[in-house]
């Protein structure tokens, strides 16, 4: 018998799993570990390579309980939720072998261990979901190798050039080399080919879509049930379309579901391929009906952006559903590393401009990183003037605003080789530019929103704080993760500016509120016109020219070693791969 369903017990004894349900989710530990290990365990090494100051890197993360309590669920909704989160820890499989499958090896042989060091190893492999630090620009915590640009997407060595120089001789391959559903492999003559998502993760899809059909039996939810359906099917045939349309048309579902391959950040080398994430999703009423305010000026927002009108597709009569929502369980790019506190979905501009895109926040995320990290950084490195207006409101409204921003602007590059996927065009910069861009023409809509009297004046310099004390928090990461990079090209170009400077005397940052209008204007416009043209070569030289953390902030952050860089949660629903 499969041993996951063996974890959640066996769906032939469905109304034994309800009743068992409350103890499975109050034993649930961080991680379980348990389930079928159809990957080797690694070898055995005479002396394992970690890094001295691991303990001191874990401490980096804030272990916080995301508590569920199912009493308030009927046993139908509670024998769904098993099954969506058996759904998810099954994209968790496929995600661990995408970003480091000698990684996964390693994390399952000290599944058993009791050895201190060995449970600190396992937990922070668990973390960043690999054997590379995300807050030490990917450089191995455990062995020497290096991280593969190209991680588990392609053969180990490939080159971006040798990809180029095959699709040059070969371009009847390149709509399938280029696909983000697709992982390359090198063929016995040498060359090239692609395997659909489908076809390479079939041993995990099956199940995975299984789950979802059982999870639609028990939905009270006839939308949400149509949706989970074709989610289902998209996992056995990568087209996504149909799912992602139901997925938006949903109308304030009391459940909802993110599980697909959608983020394409772990690619470095084309900057293309898509890696497995999701979350099991719970409304929270009171916070969503607050975000009509901002839903309703979406196509004005859109309008005022300085592009030409070609560059800008209507938004009008679009759709732009947002969500507040509880994550009581999270698992691939939404589990490890960043800890992501709102999400804007589908990415496909074919949506983007004939639907529109969800926008999800998740609030118990969201919580915890303003209470353990956002306050405590701005406190630390901010004039206390400042650092106190600095709060959980402003930092969600420039989340907010983030997260619209990224349906905002150009749906496709448009350059002299014609229309072209902005992702594609962008290249491996593509995940750095699309996240700054968002944090940027976000503050711009805010000023927009505060101008047009949406918004109290009063309010504009909060969300100028508790933006920047949000750059403050990112830069912590480094320069290897997409939104710390794309945070501090934001920091020092708004530094050049004159929008933020250093007091020595203090040694605190401070923000000049009288200069953020036209540095952000500014800022936003470069960013734009980069995605509008496609403009690979100039995102990459702008990147580099303020893509490099100065000595200054460096010596800064020392005073922040005290505070968490991000959450590590633990969920009551048990966490493991196989």
């Amino acid at each position: 018998m499969n041993p996951r369903i063996l974890r959640f017990i066996s769906v032939t004894v469905a109304v034994l799993a309800i009743a068992l349900l409350p103890t499975l989710i109050s034993h649930a530990q961080f991680p379980t570990g348990t389930g079928a290990q159809s990957v080797a365990p690694a070898p055995a090494t005479e002396k394992r390579v970690v890094v001295s100051d691991l303990a001191e890197r874990l401490a980096k993360f804030k272990n916080v309980k995301m508590p569920f309590d199912d009493s308030a669920y009927s046993a139908r909704e509670r024998q769904m939720m098993l099954k969506l989160v058996d759904a998810l820890q099954l994209a968790d499989d496929i995600y661990w072998r995408q970003a480091d499958p000698a990684g996964l090896k390693l994390y399952l042989s000290l599944a058993d261990s009791k050895a201190p060091a060995d449970i600190s190893l396992r937990r922070y492999l668990w973390i960043n979901g690999s054997r590379f630090d995300l807050i030490n620009e990917n450089q191995p915590f455990v062995g020497t190798e290096p991280a593969q640009p190209g991680r588990g997407f392609y053969p180990p060595g490939m080159t971006q050039q040798r990809i180029e120089d095959f699709v040059a001789k070969h371009p009847e391959h390149s709509k399938d080399i280029y696909n983000s559903l697709t992982v390359i492999r090198e063929t016995k003559s040498g060359d090239l080919e692609a395997v659909p998502y489908h076809v390479a993760y079939k041993e995990f899809l099956d199940p995975m879509a299984q789950d979802l059909v059982d999870a639609a039996v028990y939905s009270d939810d006839p939308a949400f049930s149509t949706f989970l359906r074709l989610r289902s099917k998209a996992l056995l045939t990568d087209d996504y379309y149909a799912s992602d349309i139901a997925w938006l048309d949903l109308k304030n579902p009391k459940f909802d579901l993110i599980l697909a391959p959608y983020e394409t950040y772990m690619d470095e080398l084309l900057g293309v391929k898509a890696s497995y994430g999701g979350s099991l999703l719970i409304r929270n009423e009171e916070q969503s009906q607050k975000l009509e305010t901002f839903q309703k000026y979406v196509p004005e927002l859109q309008e005022s952006l300085p592009l030409p009108v070609e560059d800008l597709p209507s938004k009008r009569g679009k759709q732009s559903p947002m969500e507040v929502m509880d994550a009581p369980f999270r698992s691939g790019d939404l589990g490890h590393g960043y800890q992501a506190v709102a999400d804007n979905l589908p990415n496909d501009p074919r949506i983007h401009e004939q639907k529109g895109s969800k926008k999800i926040f998740f609030r118990n995320f969201m919580d915890a990183r303003v209470e353990f990290v956002i306050l405590p950084v701005a406190k630390a490195m901010m004039l206390p003037e400042q650092a106190a207006v600095v709060s959980g409101d402003g930092y969600l409204a420039s989340t907010l605003m983030h997260e619209i921003s990224h349906g905002l602007g150009p749906a496709y590059a448009q350059n002299a080789t014609g229309r072209k996927d902005i992702r594609e065009a962008i290249g491996p910069a593509y995940s750095a530019l699309e996240e700054s861009k968002a944090d940027v023409v976000g503050m711009l809509c805010l000023a927009w929103l505060v101008d047009h009297h949406v918004l109290p004046e009063d309010k504009l310099y909060g969300y100028y704080a508790s933006y920047v004390a949000g750059i403050l928090r990112s830069v912590r990461f480094g320069v290897a993760e997409a939104h710390s990079r794309g945070e501090m090209m934001e920091f020092n170009f708004l530094s050049e500016r004159g929008a933020i400077t250093y007091d020595p005397g203090s040694k605190r940052y401070m923000v000049q509120y009288a200069k953020m209008p036209e540095a952000i204007a500014a800022l936003g416009k470069k960013l734009l016109e980069i995605e509008a043209r496609g403009d690979r070569q100039a995102a990459e030289q702008w990147f580099e020219h303020y893509g490099t953390m100065p000595a200054e902030l460096k010596e800064a952050l020392t005073r922040t070693k005290a505070i968490p860089v991000d959450v590590d949660p633990t969920f009551s629903f048990p966490d493991g791969v196989k």
